[in-house]
């Protein structure tokens, strides 16, 4: 199946959470393949900036803004320096925020599909995971990290209560060879995990998510991004997130939930400090986020995890991200 063929999971339910009018201005975080940014032009007259850190999603774009000439940018980059990313364009544009943020997070279907940048053990290919190509890749992390921290990773990142022994596994084996393929990697696993009857997942998912989401800084990324986005959004300016697995959804819940409440001086007794006292910068929609409809779940088995929360910006000002709050820690050796 093609890039353009590809649909993204709750894309209808993100359009109208986003609800485009003519004139107006979407960043498009995630790009991938396309889908978000499409429904989005087509739905009102308006402009979107999107940013991927994949390269092969930057050579996908190229069509898109060909077919909306003047109403479409793609930028490499991470989104979560989506700040000085749009800089330039918001610029030219003559303007300081946007209406609009939506967020697809994890990874996109076209890198799953394609062995060869080793996201999934479901076809055999280099263990990579690198969204953007650069840096260490998964392989590096698995044949090089201490059995520790290997540990760490799997456990946090992966949510695997047999983390230990995944580790214990690995350091193991790569005594003799190192890891250089994902069904190895996928086979050495399987070992010491055991699919019980009525498991839905592979034995091997929890610690390849792990692997991807550590090689790639998911987890504080999604958090600069919701930083950055807060910061640049205008008043009324809407913001969807879209994510598919516990960890990803927790740090959205934490801190629109954060933002949504009214800050308080530390005593009544004692002036408050200078940006200790305000109403919230975030109106939730929702309380509950918007889960895929039984159709689209038997369509695409992926829509199964997805959660929608939506968020309305106020006119507050932003408040400084603490990364700890919304549970970012630094897994070293």
């Amino acid at each position: 199946m093609s890039a353009s063929a590809h649909k993204p999971v709750l894309a209808r339910e993100t359009v109208e959470a986003l609800a485009p009018k003519a004139k107006e201005l979407f960043v498009d975080a995630t790009f991938g393949a396309g889908g978000i940014s499409r429904a989005i032009l087509e739905s009102a007259d308006c402009a979107v900036i999107a940013i991927d850190r994949d390269p092969a999603a930057i050579a996908r774009g190229a069509r898109l803004a060909q077919e909306f000439t003047g109403r479409f940018e793609l930028i490499h980059g991470c989104f979560g320096t989506m700040e000085v990313l749009l800089q330039p364009a918001l610029a030219r544009a003559g303007r300081t925020n946007v209406d609009g943020v939506t967020l697809d997070l994890g990874v996109s279907s076209p890198q799953l599909d394609e062995a060869e940048r080793g996201f999934s053990f479901q076809k055999d290919g280099p263990l990579d995971m690198r969204m953007s190509g650069d840096g260490p890749t998964a392989a590096d992390l698995v044949n090089e990290a201490p059995e520790a921290e290997l540990e760490a990773i799997i456990r946090l990142y992966g949510e695997e209560r047999h983390a230990r022994r995944v580790a214990k596994a690995i350091v193991e084996r790569r005594t003799n060879a190192p890891f250089e393929r994902t069904l190895d990697l996928a086979r050495t696993i399987e070992k010491v995990v055991r699919k019980r009857p009525g498991d839905r997942i592979h034995p091997a998912t929890r610690t390849f998510q792990a692997l991807r989401i550590a090689v790639n800084e998911e987890l504080k990324e999604l958090a600069l991004g919701l930083g950055a986005a807060e910061r640049l959004l205008k008043e009324a300016g809407r913001l969807a997130v879209v994510s598919f697995h516990s960890l990803e959804d927790r740090i959205v819940k934490l801190f629109l939930a954060e933002r949504a409440k009214p800050k308080s001086a530390p005593s009544r007794h004692l002036p408050p400090a200078a940006d200790a006292v305000g109403r919230a910068s975030f109106h939730l929609v929702t309380r509950h986020p918007i889960t895929a409809s039984q159709a689209e779940c038997e369509a695409n088995p992926r829509a199964r995890s997805a959660k929608l929360r939506v968020a309305v910006r106020t006119g507050e000002a932003s408040v400084p991200l603490d990364l700890k709050r919304l549970g970012i820690v630094e897994i070293a050796p």
